[in-house]
C-alpha cells in the first residue's frame, strides 16, 4: 500500500452505518499493536445504530451501538465530499481535509425513489433513519390514513410503523406478492393474508401512477395505474435501495452499471488503498443489502489491514432470513425458487386456517434439502437452513409438520448457524470449550452469533445445550436471555416474591428490556396469579394480539365476540338477546363446535357497546381470545337422554364456571360425556370426563389440531368431589410447571415418568404440594372477575377501543362486506383492489 513503513497509518473510514461500526470494531480487536490511527467520518448526526430494529425508535428503543474506544476519533454530522487519490486526503462538508494511508468506503444506500409524479409534495417520506422516523412521526400527527410504496422486508416494516402511530395503513407493491425477493407466490399470498387481517390493505402487482395532491397542497392519494386512486394524507416509500457510490464516481473509480463501487473478493476497489464495503459495494456483481454480508465485507478488509499477506476473501453470503413481521413469523432459506429445470422439486403444506404456509425445495430424489419458505410458524428455520446443501434431517413430511427438533442431530461444523456474522456450528462448539462458557449471553458476547437479527439464538441454544450435556455439566433452562430461570421457576419467583409487575420482575431477577419471548410469558403467569387485569397499565403492552382488545381478531380486520355459553346451555331470553345484538350491530352469527355462539364482523370501536348490551342481561366473556379455559363442551346427559347414566351438562357447567378465566401457558379444553358413547367427545381434550355407572373416568392430555392425541385415563369411577380436586390440582400443576406455549399433551410427554408420575404427585401427594395446589385453585375461585365487566367500568381501559387514535369515533373504511346466505361475510380482497 505504499506506506507500511510507518510507525503508525491512518486509516478514514467514510460513512458510519453499521457495516463501518463492524469494520472498526474488527479492526480494534486485531490490533493489538496499535499500528493503525482511525477516523470515522458520518454525516448523521448521532453514531452508528441497528438499522435492522429502525421501527422499534418509535417504541423508544435505544439502537445506538456501544461507542468505539478512545483509540477512535468520530466525527459526527459531518459528510465526506470529495476524494483526492493522489494526495491520499479526503475534503469534508466541514471543510476540512484528512489524510489517510487507507480509505474504506462505507456510505451505505439511499432508498429509491421511482420518478413519479408527486414525488415531492408534503407528506412524502423515505424510511432509512432515526430522522426519518421522527419526521413521519411529527407529521403524522392530527392525521388518518397513510400509504407505503415497497412490499419488501423494510417496507412492510415501515407500514407497521405507520399503522402503529394511528394512521390507517396500505402496502403498494410493483410484483405480483410481498416480499418477492425472500418469498414464492404461496408464501406471498399467505403472508398477504396475514397483513390484511390486521386491517391493512394490500395493492400488488399493479405500478403507481403518481401522487396527487389535497386542497392544501400536501399528498393525499396514491394513483395506480390500472386508476385505483388510494386516501393517503402520509406516503412513505421503500421500494428497493441505491448504492451511494457518488464518492467513487467523483473521484474516478469504476462503478457498476447499476450503481455500486466496484470491488475485488477483497473488497479493494482499482486503487489499493481504497475498499469499499456494505450497500455501497459491487463485489461478484452484487450489490447486498443485509446485515449478514456487509459484516462479513467487514472482516475481510478488517483481516486486510491488519496482515498483507492475508487472503482473506468475500465469498458471498447466505442470504436466509427470518423475521418477525407484524407478529407473522417469516423464514426463507436457501433457494426458495429452485424449479424442475434445476433438477428440484418442491414440497409444500398450507393450512389457510392457521394461517401456515410451508414450502421445501429438495433434490428429485428427495435427499438433499436446496431451501425453502416458512410463513406464519418458522420454527424449524434454524435446522432447516443448517442442513441447505446437505441431507434432510429426516422425510420432507417430517420436516414439514414440526419433527426437526427430534431429527436434527449433530450439525457439521461448517454448517454457518448465523449468517449475519458467519459463525459456523465448529466455531461456537470450539469457544463454548474454549472460554468455558455456559449460557446464550457468553455465546452471542464471544462470537456475535444471534446479535444482529436474532433469528439463530434457538439453534446457538440448541448447540450450547448439546456441548453442556455432553461435558456433564447442567443445562440452563432459562425462558430467554433476559432471565435465567425457566418459564416454572418465573412462576415461582412471582408467585413467592409477590412480584406484580414485568418492570419489577426483569429489575429484580432479570436484564434488558425483555422480549417476545419472555414478556407473554411472563404476562400470563401474572394473570395466572391473579395479579390485576389484564387491560392495566403495563400489563396491556405485555399481552398476546387478541389480548389487546379482549377479542379475536379475523381476516378482515373486524373481531369477534364470544360469550361465555357454560356446557352449551343457553335460555331462551339470552337466546333472544343474542339474537337481538347480532341483528342490531349486523353480525355473522354461528354456533362453533365447542357448543358456544359466535359473532363476527365487530369493528374494534363497535366491542365496548356489544358487550355492554351483552353483560347487563348476564353474559360474561368466553375468553375465546386468551390462553385460558375456553370451552367445556357436553351432551345432555341422564336429564334427557335414554342412554345417560350420569348428569353430564350439570358438571360440565360446574367445571366451566369454576375453571372460567383460568390462564395457562396455552389454551385449554375440555368435554363431559354423559355415556360411554362419547357424544362429547371428552377423549380429545385437555381434561375430558365422561360417566360410568359408578361416577367419572378422568382423561388427561388430549388435542385435537395438527398433531391431534387421544387423551390418558387417569382415573375411573370417581365422586363427583374427588374428580374436582384431581382436575385442580392437575390444572395447577400443569400451569406451574409446563413452558410457554406448551400445551397439555406435551407437557405430560416432557414429563419424567409420565402419567405414572402425574399420579403420583396429585393423587399420593409424592412431592407434598396438593395443599397448596388446592389453595391455588380455590383462590382463583374465589377471585374470579368478568373482564369484560370490569373494562366497561373502567374509562381508561375504554380509551384504547377505537379504529383511529385521532378519530376514536370514525369507523375504518377499508372493511367491507357481501351477503350470502342471509348473512355477512368479508368482501373478497379482489373486489375491495
Amino acid at each position: 500500500m505504499g506506506a507500511d513503513s510507518r510507525p503508525d497509518k491512518r486509516l478514514v473510514v467514510a460513512g458510519h452505518g453499521p457495516a463501518a461500526h463492524r469494520l472498526v470494531e474488527a479492526v480494534r480487536e486485531r490490533d493489538t499493536a496499535g499500528t493503525w490511527t482511525i477516523t470515522v467520518i458520518g454525516e448523521e448526526p448521532r453514531t452508528a445504530y441497528d438499522r435492522v430494529a429502525l421501527t422499534t425508535h418509535l417504541e423508544g428503543a435505544d439502537l445506538a451501538y456501544p461507542a468505539h474506544d478512545g483509540a477512535v476519533t468520530v466525527r459526527t454530522g459531518e459528510r465526506v465530499t470529495g476524494i483526492d487519490r493522489a494526495a491520499r486526503t479526503v475534503a469534508t462538508s466541514a471543510g476540512s481535509a484528512v489524510p489517510y494511508d487507507a480509505l474504506v468506503l462505507a456510505t451505505g444506500s439511499a432508498p429509491f425513489v421511482p420518478p413519479v409524479r408527486g414525488r415531492d409534495l408534503p407528506g412524502v417520506f423515505v424510511y432509512r433513519t432515526i430522522d426519518d422516523l421522527d419526521a413521519i412521526r411529527a407529521y403524522a400527527r392530527g392525521r388518518a390514513t397513510g400509504a407505503v410504496v415497497g412490499g419488501g422486508l423494510l417496507g412492510l416494516e415501515a407500514a407497521r410503523a405507520i399503522q402503529g402511530l394511528g394512521l390507517r395503513s396500505g402496502v403498494v407493491e410493483v410484483a405480483p406478492w410481498l416480499m418477492p425477493r425472500q418469498l414464492d407466490e404461496g408464501g406471498g399470498a399467505m403472508l398477504r393474508r396475514h397483513i390484511e387481517a390486521l386491517g391493512m390493505a394490500v395493492h400488488a402487482g399493479t405500478p403507481m401512477r403518481a401522487l396527487e395532491a389535497g386542497e392544501d397542497g400536501s399528498v393525499r392519494r396514491v394513483v395506480l395505474e390500472d386508476g385505483t386512486a388510494l386516501d393517503a394524507e402520509v406516503v412513505v416509500f421503500s421500494a428497493g435501495i441505491r448504492p451511494r457510490d457518488e464518492l467513487a464516481r467523483g473521484c474516478g473509480l469504476p462503478v457498476g452499471e447499476r450503481g455500486g463501487v466496484v470491488v475485488d473478493a477483497s473488497c479493494r476497489t482499482e486503487d489499493p488503498a481504497v475498499f469499499a464495503i456494505g450497500e455501497c459495494a459491487l463485489v461478484g456483481g452484487t450489490v447486498y443489502g443485509l446485515v449478514g454480508p456487509c459484516f462479513s465485507m467487514a472482516e475481510v478488509v478488517a483481516d486486510r489491514l491488519l496482515s498483507p499477506a492475508s487472503t482473506a476473501v468475500f465469498e458471498g453470503a447466505d442470504m436466509s432470513t427470518k423475521l418477525k413481521l407484524m407478529g407473522v413469523d417469516v423464514a426463507s432459506f436457501g433457494d426458495p425458487f429452485a424449479g424442475p429445470e434445476r433438477g428440484a422439486l418442491g414440497v409444500t403444506y398450507t393450512d389457510p386456517v392457521a394461517g401456515v404456509y410451508k414450502r421445501l425445495v429438495v433434490s428429485d430424489d428427495a435427499r438433499t434439502l436446496l431451501g425453502g419458505v416458512l410463513v406464519g410458524d418458522a420454527e424449524a428455520y434454524g435446522t432447516l437452513r443448517a442442513h441447505v446443501g446437505g441431507g434432510l434431517p429426516g422425510a420432507p413430511e417430517q420436516m414439514l409438520f414440526g419433527g426437526t427438533e427430534a431429527a436434527g442431530g449433530e450439525l457439521p461444523g461448517a454448517t454457518v448457524i448465523c449468517s449475519c456474522n458467519n459463525v459456523t456450528a465448529e466455531g461456537i462448539r470450539r469457544t463454548v470449550a474454549e472460554c468455558s462458557l455456559t449460557d446464550v449471553a457468553g455465546v452471542k458476547d464471544r462470537t456475535r452469533a444471534g446479535t444482529s437479527c436474532g433469528s439463530c439464538v434457538p439453534l446457538v441454544k440448541r448447540i450450547l445445550d448439546a456441548e453442556l450435556t455432553a461435558a456433564g455439566i447442567e443445562v440452563s433452562k432459562a425462558i430467554c436471555e433476559h432471565f435465567d430461570y425457566s418459564r416454572a421457576e418465573l412462576f415461582d419467583i412471582v408467585r413467592a416474591g409477590r412480584v406484580g409487575s414485568f418492570t419489577q420482575l426483569v429489575q429484580e431477577h432479570g436484564t434488558g428490556r425483555g422480549c417476545d419471548i419472555c414478556k407473554p410469558a411472563v404476562a400470563s403467569i401474572l394473570a395466572s396469579l391473579g395479579n390485576g387485569h389484564i387491560l392495566e397499565g403495563e400489563q396491556a403492552a405485555l399481552q398476546d394480539t387478541n389480548d389487546h382488545f379482549l377479542a379475536n381478531l379475523q381476516k378482515n380486520g373486524t373481531y369477534s365476540v364470544v360469550p361465555r355459553v357454560p356446557g352449551g346451555e343457553i335460555t331462551p331470553e339470552r337466546l333472544i338477546v343474542i339474537g337481538e345484538v347480532a341483528r342490531d350491530f349486523g353480525l355473522y352469527t354461528k354456533i362453533t363446535g365447542g357448543q358456544r355462539i359466535d359473532l363476527f364482523g365487530a369493528r374494534v370501536e363497535q366491542l365496548p357497546e356489544i358487550w355492554r348490551r351483552l353483560v347487563e342481561a348476564g353474559f360474561e366473556s368466553g375468553h375465546a381470545y386468551g390462553k385460558a379455559l375456553r370451552t367445556v363442551k357436553s351432551c345432555v346427559g341422564s336429564t334427557w337422554c335414554r342412554y345417560g347414566v350420569q348428569d353430564s351438562a350439570a358438571m360440565a357447567i360446574r367445571l366451566e364456571l369454576r375453571y372460567r378465566g383460568l390462564r395457562a401457558p396455552h389454551k385449554l379444553k375440555s368435554a363431559v360425556s354423559g355415556c360411554a358413547r362419547e357424544c362429547a367427545e371428552a377423549q380429545s381434550k385437555d381434561f375430558g370426563v365422561i360417566a360410568t355407572e359408578n361416577g367419572w373416568n378422568l382423561y388427561l392430555a388430549g388435542n385435537g389440531g395438527m398433531r391431534p392425541r387421544h387423551a390418558d385415563l387417569f382415573a375411573t369411577d370417581l365422586a363427583g368431589e374427588e374428580l374436582i380436586t384431581y382436575i385442580d390440582r392437575f390444572l395447577m400443576f400443569y400451569i406451574r410447571t409446563a413452558d410457554r406455549l406448551q400445551r397439555t399433551a406435551s407437557w405430560l410427554e416432557s414429563l419424567d415418568g409420565g402419567l405414572d408420575y402425574l399420579r403420583e404427585v396429585i393423587v399420593d401427594d409424592r412431592l407434598g404440594i396438593c395443599a397448596d395446589l388446592d389453595a391455588a385453585m380455590a383462590r382463583h375461585v374465589a377471585s374470579y372477575s368478568d373482564e369484560w365487566r370490569d373494562t366497561l367500568e373502567d374509562p381508561e381501559r375504554l380509551r384504547r377501543f377505537v379504529s383511529f387514535v385521532n378519530a376514536p369515533q370514525t369507523p375504518d373504511p377499508s372493511i367491507a362486506f357481501e351477503v350470502e346466505r342471509d348473512q355477512i361475510k368479508p368482501l373478497p380482497l379482489e373486489v375491495k383492489r
